[in-house]
């Protein structure tokens, strides 16, 4: 049977460490824990369950400190969990069944990560594939009978295991935070993290946000290099940003760069919001519908349903025509990913 690390990194989890860790401490052979600056009784929760629990000063990286979490494991792998993760007890038999039948070849198992869109996350999806455990030591080995070479691509397993998140709270304004100080000190984000900030601003961000991040977002839509994703994506952004300041012929400029081509949800609903405001309740409509109806969200999959369901509901209502804003809201209620 294979032995198996758990590395953690944590910052003022007093209320949920203990869950965490009474979910899954006894599948594992040590627990690492590395606190990145805790004022609450994180740290003496932790010591109840280890000895091996690490100071680490926090630079705004999560990647460096899960890199130095890794870095105190000693076992054959290493689980990755986060404070606001559970694994009920149907899928703590399928972790141990998982640690007695894994066999050395695999690199990295893979656990659906599920209960997405109870928290408002920044995922449009309920449950996905994520890579929880790895080979700590990996082994690379030749391969192809002729024109060798080592094979570069790890041994993936998709698994059945289903790990629960269940945030205390939301962690958009931290990570806004750090994206905010990035993009301000001339870093650049990659793709992945650019997509990553437009969503957390279009799920969760507040108007501060959206000011803070709205030239960047401009720059990139404004760029003859962008690819149209990307474009799109940061359409969104500025559209809602600019709403938002009431600077509406911006608002209108950044949005006829996509109604052009093929629109999207969020856009669509952002002009609904304008006209609404505006109390031209038949022409939000028209913006409502196409919202729910005539085009797909790329950030936010509720501007695509039930929020602009619901909108509609309100328009109807503001016109006196309740038949049709019973209808829309109860189309609302039904909404499901």
């Amino acid at each position: 049977m294979v032995t198996i690390s758990l590395c953690m990194i944590v910052k003022n989890e007093e209320k949920i460490l203990a869950r965490c860790l009474d979910s899954i401490g006894d599948l594992v052979d040590e627990i690492i824990i590395v606190d990145t600056g805790s004022e609450d009784g994180t740290k003496e929760i932790a010591a109840r369950y280890t000895d091996k629990v690490y100071d680490f000063k926090w630079s705004q990286d999560f990647a460096e400190a899960r890199n130095f979490s890794f870095s105190k494991a000693k076992c054959d792998y290493i689980y990755s969990a986060d404070a606001d993760e559970v694994l009920d007890e149907s899928n703590r038999e399928k972790f141990r069944i998982l640690k007695e039948k894994l066999i050395p070849e695999i690199e990295i198992v893979q656990m659906y990560y599920a209960n997405q869109l109870s928290f408002g996350t920044v995922y449009n999806y309920d449950k996905e594939l994520r890579p929880k455990l790895f080979k700590r030591l990996r082994t690379f080995c030749w391969i192809e009978p002729v024109h060798e070479t080592v094979r570069l691509s790890p041994t993936v397993f998709d698994s059945d295991i289903e790990i629960t998140h269940l945030p205390a709270g939301s962690h958009a304004g931290r990570d806004l935070e750090i994206f905010h100080k990035i993009v301000g000190e001339g870093g650049e984000l990659s793709d992945r993290l650019k997509n990553m900030y437009a969503r957390e601003l279009m799920i969760c961000g507040t108007p501060e946000n959206f000011r803070e991040a709205e030239a960047y977002f401009t720059q990139i839509a404004d760029s003859g290099e962008t690819g149209q994703d990307q474009m799109k994506e940061a359409v969104c952004i500025v559209v809602k940003g600019a709403r938002m300041r009431g600077d509406y012929l911006k608002m209108y400029r950044y949005a006829m760069k996509d109604i052009a081509s093929e629109g999207v949800s969020e856009v669509c609903f952002e002009l609904g919001e304008y006209y609404f405001e505006r109390e031209e309740y038949q022409e939000a409509t028209i913006w409502y519908y196409n919202a729910a109806y005539e085009t797909q969200s790329i950030l936010n999959i509720h501007t695509g349903g039930d929020f602009p369901l619901a909108r509609l509901s309100d328009c109807y209502d503001k016109m006196d025509l309740p038949k049709q804003a019973e209808e829309y809201r109860q189309l609302a209620k039904e909404w499901s990913v």
